[in-house]
């Protein structure tokens, strides 16, 4: 069988993997039932529809003719660098440095994997995402995210 959109054959089979990987992750938790739904139920069924979607976007890559066959250009490593150092700062920072700090970090850090990023946008960005974070996951949901320094008191 001859692929005939490799950037389709090869998403479609990543997704494919990781929705297969998440749905047989969950078989490790309870499922519960539709009226009380525990841990499982979401991740499987996620996990089987992202599966499922990868099916049909691979089925298509086999299947529909492409003018060039979409070859799959040079890999982005710097995006792909930045991105997780960005993560694994502010997953270090969090608890040290507060969310009103490790946040902006995180984005004006991520920003920069960009080609197209402004530094205007991106500290309007990392100012509405904090205010946002903490109006979502302090006041609405109440969790105990540090805000300040912990040298600070916070």
């Amino acid at each position: 069988m001859k692929v005939k959109s490799q950037k389709d054959f090869w998403s479609g089979l990543m997704f494919i993997v990781v929705g297969a990987a998440f749905a047989i992750g969950a078989l490790n938790y309870n499922f519960g039932s539709s009226a009380r739904p525990g841990p499982a139920y979401f991740p499987f069924g996620l996990g089987v529809l992202l599966a499922i979607l990868g099916g049909m976007i691979l089925f298509e890559a086999l299947t529909i003719e492409t003018d060039d066959g979409e070859p799959i250009g040079a890999f982005a490593w710097k995006p792909l660098v930045v991105i997780i150092v960005s993560v694994a700062v502010f997953g270090f920072a969090l608890p040290r440095l507060g969310m009103v700090i490790s946040l902006p970090i995180l984005v004006l850090m991520s920003a920069y994997a960009s080609d197209e990023h402004t530094w205007l946008g991106s500290i309007i960005n990392a100012v509405i995402l904090t205010a946002m974070s903490w109006a979502v996951f302090v006041l609405g949901l109440k969790l105990t995210i540090p805000m300040w320094p912990s040298f600070l008191g916070g």
